[in-house]
């Protein structure tokens, strides 16, 4: 969790902040506790909404990196470094990227992700030395994910993807924050205060979980992950995403389940070839060449068939 550092300044950032109206809330009973989580839970998708230009910007801009070989890295502390980590580590399997093209660094290392290591969120040192084993580049996106927009691992992270190029994006949940001073875009989502104050993994953890999605599944749309709103691109590891491979297939072709089954047999259970082979009429050889010529864009391969 974000907390507030004396050090950096005498005012409390917003999601510090104790609202005096819900200083009973132990009081409550328990339906009237959680109907009040709930109404300000349902005040944080309205707070992303007037952040969604800044967000399509940032969209933007790390596809025409990832297209370029690219990464996308998060970085934070507590609650947003585990954002982090976890949309990093949902990437691979949905869109089919490589582990390293979508990165997750959390304070403390990976043991912070199972178990609080709050010191390491005031550790600007852990941050120099986890973006230095990355070797940031032009081409990489470096995302810090901060509550306060002022925990001194994240901002430290971005100051030093930003001094070895790379594009850096702050992502607060309030406005003017260090963080979003150290990077070059901000998405500053106001969701004020929390309903236990400061327990920043309430409002604030959903308003970064969201921006995250957006980011990290339009990114992946922009780059040609998907086809349509199917996933063509998910890896088939385990039965229930071999069932889904198999009906994303049978979705974009209406071909019936014994051609479905063969063409997946024929390209190694791989979506988007299978859908390939099955609407052009080529071998599955043929189809991976085609999608590697197109940068995996069974959208853009389709159209220069003249079947899309």
């Amino acid at each position: 969790m974000d907390r507030t550092h004396p050090h950096e300044g005498p005012a409390v950032p917003p999601t510090e902040a104790v609202h005096p109206a819900w200083a009973g809330i132990d009081d409550l009973p328990t339906l009237d506790l959680l109907r009040l989580m709930n109404a300000e839970d349902r005040t944080v998708p309205l707070a992303v909404a007037a952040e969604v230009e800044r967000i399509a910007a940032v969209v933007d801009a790390v596809a025409a990196r990832m297209a370029c070989g690219g990464r996308l890295v998060y970085a934070g502390a507590g609650t947003a470094g585990r954002l982090g980590v976890l949309d990093a580590a949902e990437c691979p399997p949905t869109f089919g990227t490589d582990p390293a093209q979508v990165v997750g660094l959390i304070a403390g290392g990976p043991a912070a992700v199972t178990a609080a290591v709050e010191g390491a969120e005031d550790r600007p040192d852990l941050a120099a030395a986890d973006l230095a084993a990355l070797g940031p580049t032009p081409a990489d996106t470096v995302v810090g994910v901060s509550a306060s927009g002022r925990t001194p691992y994240t901002v430290a992270a971005v100051r030093a993807a930003r001094a070895a190029g790379a594009l850096t994006v702050a992502l607060a949940c309030t406005r003017g924050s260090a963080l979003a001073e150290a990077a070059e875009l901000a998405v500053e989502v106001e969701v004020g205060p929390e309903v236990l104050a400061g327990s920043s993994r309430l409002k604030a953890g959903t308003a970064q979980k969201l921006v995250l999605n957006l980011l990290s599944t339009a990114v992946m749309v922009r780059l040609g992950r998907t086809y349509g709103n199917l996933m063509v691109d998910v890896r088939a590891t385990n039965a229930k995403l071999r069932e889904r491979a198999h009906r994303i297939v049978a979705e974009a072709t209406g071909a019936d389940d014994a051609a479905v089954r063969r063409a997946l047999g024929a390209t190694g259970g791989r979506a988007k070839d299978a859908i390939l082979t099955l609407l052009a009429g080529v071998d599955a050889a043929t189809a991976a060449r085609l999608l590697a010529a197109s940068g995996g864009r069974l959208r853009e391969v389709l159209r220069a068939a003249g079947l899309s």
